[in-house]
């Protein structure tokens, strides 16, 4: 990996990181799908019109911002607005061994007894965490962010089928451009209190839209996508590991939580099995990384 992709993959979790910390503080004056909703209209708004249209792409653009997008950040944000960010940060790493998963069943990829433990370890820390998610008594946020996790992984094998065809901004901005009508469509269906969210929102709220669609979205996807398509996923996941660092630090100084010993010893499980699975990807395919090749879609 050349050190601006490294570089690169450092800022996208710190980035994210802080995202969940400031949608989660966005909440209290937008429904969550709504916030969303909002936050993929400023990318769309800001990318689209220095990218060319991908001719011949929009069909598999549309399904990835169906996947990726619109379900993906329905499930994980509605679920977000019940959980603790430290906690919600953590449930999302179980998107490495879902990729892993989803990578043997659509890439051909093979499992192995390493990613096999790294994978029951991770699920081990997700049942100690699941017995006490946050000191909340409903799990329903817990489970939604867990699917909100499988849809992501399975999202970006869709991703990676793309091969290297469209940059990664290009293709940000494209699938914002379908998946922020998607989300208002959802967000109408699902919530409400829209009208008195827009007429009493103050700076902090606003603040939240434009940083999650200009900062978290266009220029951390962007950069994500382009990652993905550039180097081999085993090793673009691992920064995956920092989300939870940057998320944790930022919900204890700006939110004020404090996580259960419950929560830190899943975490720290779930952190080692990521770890575990990343790891062994990393000796797998030795130094330096292979060029990856693209895979041709369905």
């Amino acid at each position: 990996m050349k050190p601006t992709d490294f570089f690169m993959g450092v800022t996208v979790a710190v980035t994210w990181g802080l995202g969940l910390t400031f949608a989660k503080a966005g909440m209290t004056q937008f429904p969550p799908i709504m916030l969303i909703a909002l936050r993929f209209t400023v990318t769309a708004l800001a990318l689209v019109w220095f990218v060319k249209p991908p001719v011949g792409m929009m069909g598999r653009i549309f399904l990835i911002s169906f996947v990726i997008g619109t379900v993906q950040y329905s499930l994980t944000f509605t679920g977000l607005n019940g959980l603790d960010v430290s906690l919600a940060a953590i449930i999302i790493q179980m998107e490495v061994p879902f990729a892993t998963l989803m990578a043997m069943i659509f890439l051909g990829d093979r499992m192995g007894g390493w990613r096999v433990a790294g994978m029951a370890v991770a699920f081990a820390g997700v049942v100690l965490i699941a017995g006490q998610p946050g000191g909340q008594d409903d799990l329903v946020p817990f489970f939604l962010v867990l699917a909100g996790s499988l849809t992501w992984a399975y999202g970006n094998i869709l991703v990676k089928k793309l091969g290297d065809s469209l940059g990664g901004f290009q293709l940000i901005a494209w699938v914002a451009v379908f998946t922020a009508p998607q989300l208002f469509v959802t967000s109408f269906l699902l919530e409400d209190g829209h009208m008195e969210a827009l007429a009493n929102a103050d700076i902090m709220g606003w603040g939240t839209v434009l940083y999650l669609g200009l900062v978290m979205t266009a220029f951390g996807y962007g950069l994500w996508f382009h990652l993905i398509a550039h180097n081999p996923v085993s090793h673009v996941m691992p920064f995956l590991l920092l989300l939870p660092v940057s998320a944790g630090a930022g919900a204890i100084l700006l939110l004020g939580e404090s996580p259960t010993a419950s929560t830190l010893g899943g975490a720290a499980l779930v952190l080692a099995g990521v770890g575990l699975i990343l790891y062994r990807q990393m000796r797998k395919l030795g130094e330096p990384p292979a060029a990856p090749r693209a895979v041709p879609p369905d």
